[in-house]
């Protein structure tokens, strides 16, 4: 993986399947966002998410080129779901490659309070 990547997809994301690294890396950090059965203390079946498309990928892209030109990542690939989860299904995937793990755990937790503050994808329990 060079650059960055971006796709939403509809439904719980399947099974990650890892290809061979890029030529520089020596860390790549996957993270799974996983639907929880319950939510705000109530059972639910899932999660149906919403995206304004045009937008949500836009930002995505964005936040995913400013992390990688700032943190000097190798790559950077996001998935996130839209339509219904069900419980235990993943709904987003960041996985990160970089040359040493420092600057990619950085990277990480900074996509996803990014995410969260520009990106307009919204979450309702079903």
């Amino acid at each position: 993986m060079m650059g960055v990547r971006v796709r939403l997809t509809e439904g719980a994301l399947g099974d990650w399947q890892p290809g061979p690294p890029t030529d520089g890396v020596g860390s790549r950090i996957v993270f799974e966002g996983i639907v929880r059965p319950v939510e705000d203390g109530a059972e639910i079946d899932g999660l149906e998410y919403e995206a304004y498309r045009p937008m949500a990928e836009k930002q995505l892209a964005l936040i995913g080129t400013e992390l990688v030109e700032g943190y000097g990542l190798i790559g950077m690939d996001i998935e996130h779901s839209t339509g219904f989860v069900p419980n235990f299904g993943c709904s987003f995937r960041l996985i990160v490659e970089s040359a040493h793990r420092k600057e990619g755990l950085a990277a990480m937790g900074d996509f996803i309070d990014r995410l969260k503050a520009r990106v307009p994808i919204w979450k309702r329990a079903t």
